[in-house]
């Protein structure tokens, strides 16, 4: 089994498997495509997050 592919805060650069410190790194992801836009996942998974904690908050 694959370790995954990670991408890495710090330097930008996509890792396969866990080469840095888990503080640097963000996935795993199955490919190294998922792992190059990680940032962009991240962006769009904390803005539909942000929206649903303002709808819970109006309930």
């Amino acid at each position: 089994m694959s370790e995954g592919f990670y991408f890495n805060v710090e330097t930008g650069e996509v890792e396969q498997g866990k080469q840095s410190s888990w503080s640097s790194r963000l996935g795993p992801y199955d490919t190294r495509e998922a792992a190059e836009h990680a940032l962009a996942t991240a962006r769009e998974r904390n803005a539909a997050w942000d929206e649903e904690d303002r709808r819970d908050a109006q309930d």
